[in-house]
Order: structure tokens, then sequence, then C-alpha cells
């Protein structure tokens, strides 16, 4: 990701003397490893900076600039801490600046610039360091396909980076397995820090949602401290990770059956110096043997986690219950009835008011800022019904799974991001209690 506020991050340059600047600039260019999106600069003691692409150039290109193209200049490698941009790349934004890169060198090679190719150009994407993560519906068009591999070359200069990829559409096998296509590179690994959290990862193989950076915030706000937690889907360790560094959790764990996230949270568990403190379940939740251990339950999995309630309610504590993180997409589409496919009418209806949700949170030492999104996302009955429903739903499994009468409470319902006006990622924190014996 570029670095946060706008502001650029440190580059690589090789610096010569002066009267080399040209040579060495014309061979960067034919190499595409000259980045176009940097001033070339003049250093202290007079030698010049020329940024190049990547973190460092290979020691066979050094070799061609000091023995072939230049001999006897001065080749050595720095680190521009900042780097000035180019005059082109202060007036445009990235996306100009990739349409007028690729319209001159698509013309360049015969092709009659259009505006359907122009439409056909991506207006976002995700950097992950030097890997550009495009988006599933650019590229269509059937003239780019005379133009590769050049054409992803050209783009990476443009945009300043080695390695490029596009989404596809994920696969519907069950593990959520993206279906993502390398362009240019040999590998699909990056690395991303997120609330000091390193979350290293192959794009190909696996997910990363920068929408749920709010949720991991607050899941890492959460005071977990002692707790045991089971996280139902934990990926890379998207969750796993915020409960455990962050969160104080004494113990999670971790459930994954897509066996490329296991490898990626298992490495990621000992990058974040937490590995001593978490237990891998490899395979399908559904199947797991875990039992009455968890004071936390979550299950961040969309666009519903309902498959994954039966073994949340196992493996709450018979003693003391706990909390359920439940993620959900919601629809407010106009005339649908919202409530899971498992409850039934004959349960036993709850519905607290919007004052009640509200007084359960701030009784719970919810933050100033979650109050008062509540206070306005509560306000879309959709919600509230959804959770209303899921509340009865649970509690009935509760009854089911431990053979007596459960208390249950909406705790919270957290807007985490919004896919169109009528789909809602929500989470509902609800608490679960084992009701007291009478008698």
């Amino acid at each position: 990701m570029e670095k946060e506020g706008g502001k650029p991050a440190s580059v690589v340059a090789v610096v010569t003397e002066p009267r080399f600047t040209q040579r060495y600039r014309e061979y960067l260019e034919k190499q595409k490893l000259l980045d176009r999106q940097h001033r070339v600069e003049k250093m202290p003691d007079g030698t010049v900076a020329l940024p190049v692409l990547g973190e460092a150039l290979s020691e066979q290109h050094l070799r061609e600039l000091r023995d072939r193209v230049a001999p006897g200049s001065t080749c050595v490698l720095t680190q521009l801490l900042h780097p000035v941009p180019s005059k082109k790349t202060q007036g445009c934004s990235p996306a100009q600046r990739l349409c007028l890169e690729v319209s001159r060198w698509a013309e360049s090679r015969g092709v009659t610039w259009s505006a359907e190719l122009e439409a056909d150009l991506p207006r976002s994407w995700q950097r992950h360091g030097d890997l550009l993560l495009l988006s599933e519906g650019c590229f269509q068009a059937k003239q780019w396909r005379n133009l590769e591999p050049e054409l992803w070359e050209t783009i990476a200069s443009a945009l300043g980076v080695r390695r490029l990829a596009k989404r596809g559409r994920i696969s519907p096998d069950g593990t959520r397995t993206p279906a993502v296509s390398l362009l240019l590179g040999d590998h699909g690994w990056v690395e991303h820090v997120d609330n000091g959290i390193r979350y290293k990862f192959d794009v190909t193989q696996c997910m990363f949602s920068f929408g749920n950076i709010t949720e991991k915030l607050r899941v890492a706000s959460l005071p977990c401290a002692g707790e045991v937690l089971v996280d139902l889907y934990a990926g890379i360790g998207y969750f796993t990770l915020p409960f455990l560094v962050h969160a104080g959790a004494a113990f999670v764990h971790a459930c994954e059956w897509n066996p490329h996230a296991v490898v990626a949270l298992r490495n990621n568990l000992e990058l974040n110096g937490v590995a001593d403190r978490c237990q891998i379940h490899f395979g399908d939740n559904r199947k797991l043997r875990l039992s009455n251990i968890a004071d936390r339950v979550n299950l961040g999995l969309i666009p519903s986690s309902e498959e994954g309630w039966p073994i949340a309610c196992q493996v709450l504590r018979q003693d003391a219950g706990g909390i359920l993180h439940i993620h959900q997409n919601v629809e407010s589409f106009p005339g649908k009835k919202l409530q899971p496919t498992g409850s039934s009418e004959t349960e036993k209806e709850y519905r607290p008011s919007l004052q009640q949700i509200i007084t359960n949170q701030l009784k719970n030492g919810a933050a100033s800022d979650s109050r008062r999104e509540m206070q306005s996302a509560a306000i879309k009955p959709e919600w509230q019904r959804w959770a209303e429903a899921a509340e009865t739903r649970l509690a009935t499994l509760l009854w089911q799974v431990h053979g007596k009468p459960w208390k249950t409470q909406i705790l919270h319902i957290q807007l985490v991001k919004s896919y169109a006006p009528h789909v809602d990622h929500i989470v509902l924190d609800l608490e679960c209690r084992p009701c007291p014996l009478v008698g």
C-alpha cells in the first residue's frame, strides 16, 4: 500500500556522475526499470540519482551499467527518503497517468485508440508494495490480447510497480479462493501492515479485504484479557491476530479449511510473535471437536455465517457462556423478509427497542464513536429485524446444544461496509449466558 496521507515512501535510486546520466536513463528506460513517477535528483556531492522501480537493481544490471553502458562510471544504489514527484505525476491522477501512458504506447504499436479502450482501463486498484492488484472488470476488450505481455509491463511502469495481478470472481469452492491471475512477476506473495500487525499472504490464493479495517480496529479494542476465543473462519488471521496482538486474548483456536490460507496464517502468527497462543484447526469447522471452552466466538464469514452457528453454541462455556460476533450481509430491498432460514414462527421472539440496544451497549463499555454510529445505523429496520431473528434462532440452538435454557442479549450492531445502496455488511455482538438453575 502507498504511505498514508498521500506522502510518497522512500524509493531506490542508482547514483552516477552527471556526464553519464543520459546513458543510464536510456538503459533503464529500455529495461523498463526507470521510475517515471519521481524526479532525477542531484546529490550533495554533485552526483545524480535516477529513481528505479522495485526494491533494488540486480547485480547483472549494475555490472552492465559499469562495464558496458558507461565504462568507468560510479554505479551505486541509494535510498531517496524524500523523493520528489515528477512534473507529469504532479499534474494528473494515477488513473489519468495510466491512460496517458497506455494510449501513447498502444498507438505506437499501431492500435487506434478509442473511447471503448479508455473505458476499459481500471479506475482503481489495490497496491501491495511492488504488486498492483487490478479489478475484475478491466481489460475485457479483444484488442488487448494482441498487446500482451508488453501491455502489463507498460502498466507496471506507469504506476511504479514490478508485479501485476488481476482479480476474477471468487471461486465457489467453499474456501473463498480468489480467482486472481498473475500478469507480471514470478510470485504473488505480498506483505501488508495493518494497525501494527503484519499480514503476509499470496494474493492469488488468499483474500484480503481493506474494507474490514474498521472491524479489525474495533476487535483490537475489545477487552479480551484472559479469554479463550474460537475464530471459526480465521483465513490468514484477519481477526485472529488483532484478538491476540491488541485485545489481549489468552488463547485463540483458529479454524480454516483453505490450505493456502493456513500456510499464511501459520506464518503470520510467527511474524507477529503470537504462535504460542494459537492452535490452528485445519478442516471443516462443522466437524470441530472442541466444546465448552470459549469466552468468545468470532464468525467472520459473509454473506452469512449461519452454518457455523451450531458449532459456535457448542464451543461456548457451559458454566458462563460468552459473546458471539456474528457477521452477515443484510439486504434492505423493499418487501424482502429478513430472517435466518432456520428460524421458526413458533420460537419465542425478543424485540428490544432501539433505546434498549443503546443502553446495553453503554453498559458494556462500547466506544463513544460506536455509540454515535449505533444511533444512526440502528435506524435501518432491516438490521434490527435480522438481529432479533438471529437472536431468537441462537437462543433455540443453545437450548438444543446444551439441554438447558439460555438468555441472550443484543449488545451492539456494527456496520462494517456497504456493498451497494441495499447491501450492508454488519456484525452482531450477541451475549449468551446460561440461565441459573431454580430450586
